[in-house]
């Protein structure tokens, strides 16, 4: 019986793997053919760019990293605190619980919408998305850090906890200390990650490069669409190397525990 039960299911997944497929167009050929078409065409109206609008896109893009930054910092700035309080070994269940629920909360909504609100309060324009990112990075960050607190080594907790240290001592010596590491590299993470993020943050009027790409497509102008994806690209590959180079250089000696 037990020898049936991975195939079975393995098959339960696969039918509803073709039944999905079907129901959300994938497998009406003749669609699939014209979509083949379509792109092949929309590849063809790419080439070559239009370098004419680089100096443009270049200015978007500086105010993309802007936007990324402040998001990014201004969302490790709420999350830290946030997720100190939803660490079960620093504050009780109802503290922690509360905490994790807003991060919750916050994590869920997409980071589009949290660039709409931020529109329609402060208008459009960079700060905007920057407080849409902020809002998104509090979500994640939070969650993670927390888990990177859970995950500090009990006996550093015990041997400070054990020479009378309150729970901001305990913060503050053992847990903040210990996770370090960790805390430097997801706030690398992030900040990466929210590069992408706010390029796509223009779409609603939140600044950056993504007001460039939606009017590009709207237009019908994929030439300098083109261009700047290309200077998008550009940008992050050289972001994703720097990141990896500060990891190696600034991050901190671990000494066991969470940050080894």
């Amino acid at each position: 019986m037990q020898k049936w039960l991975p195939r079975s299911l393995v098959m339960l997944l696969f039918a509803a793997l073709v039944i999905s497929m079907a129901n959300i167009g994938l497998l009406d050929l003749p669609r699939l053919g014209r979509g083949a078409l379509n792109i092949g065409r929309f590849v063809g109206d790419l080439f070559p760019p239009d370098l004419s609008v680089l100096g443009a896109v270049t200015v978007a893009i500086v105010e993309t990293l802007q936007i990324a930054l402040v998001g990014t910092l201004l969302g490790f700035a709420m999350a830290l605190p946030m997720a100190l309080l939803a660490t079960p070994f620093l504050f009780g269940p109802t503290i922690t619980g509360a905490a994790r629920t807003i991060l919750a909360v916050v994590r869920t909504v997409p980071s589009l919408f949290w660039g709409i609100l931020f529109v329609v309060a402060v208008g459009l324009g960079p700060a905007a998305g920057a407080l849409g990112v902020a809002l998104y990075s509090l979500g994640y960050l939070g969650k993670l850090l927390y888990e990177i607190f859970e995950g500090v080594d009990p006996e550093v907790l015990e041997a400070v906890r054990s020479v009378g240290c309150n729970r901001l001592q305990l913060a503050r010596f053992a847990v903040l200390p210990e996770a370090a590491n960790n805390l430097v590299a997801q706030l690398l993470f992030m900040f990466e990650y929210n590069v992408r993020a706010s390029s796509i943050m223009g779409f609603v009027g939140a600044g950056g490069i993504g007001f460039y790409l939606l009017g590009y497509i709207q237009m019908l102008q994929y030439d300098r669409l083109l261009t700047a994806l290309v200077a998008t690209l550009v940008v992050v590959i050289l972001i994703d190397r720097a990141s990896a180079r500060l990891r190696r250089m600034f991050l901190l000696p671990t000494s066991g525990g969470v940050g080894a």
